[in-house]
């Protein structure tokens, strides 16, 4: 019994160990930012979350649709910066497909509306959201 429990043990481990295929196909709202951040940054992060996680549920869930916040002041956070050559907040919305990524910078429209014109924005996101979802 003991050696069974063991051997269930080590699969589950082993599995645990392989690369999760989350998806190949996926639309990723990357929101960056720094250790301190204005009242626009708060709210271009408070309304990108709500439009994801409210009005992408399902493909949330199958991981279709993801949202990610990046610290730049971290260290994680800044190799990421790096990599899109951002060095305040930042909005973008991309696309990967297979290794194919393509980049939306929303981040002029982000600070122009997620405060003054919220329905505005939370429109535009999810229109692009969707857009790359096709």
């Amino acid at each position: 019994m003991k050696r069974l429990i063991l051997a269930a043990l080590m699969c589950v481990l082993t599995l645990e160990a392989l690369p999760q295929n989350t998806g190949a196909d996926y639309v990723e709202v990357l929101y960056f930012h720094g250790k301190q951040r204005c009242l626009t940054c708060r709210a271009i992060e408070k309304y990108a979350k709500e439009t994801v996680y409210a009005d992408f549920a399902d493909m949330v869930k199958k991981k279709k649709v993801r949202f990610r916040e990046v610290d730049i002041s971290t260290d994680e956070g800044g190799e990421l910066a790096k990599k899109y050559r951002v060095s305040w907040s930042s909005l973008y919305v991309n696309r990967h497909k297979g290794k194919a990524e393509t980049r939306s910078d929303m981040t002029a429209y982000a600070f122009k509306n997620a405060r003054s014109n919220t329905k505005a924005f939370k429109d535009a996101l999810k229109q692009k959201i969707t857009q790359l979802l096709k």
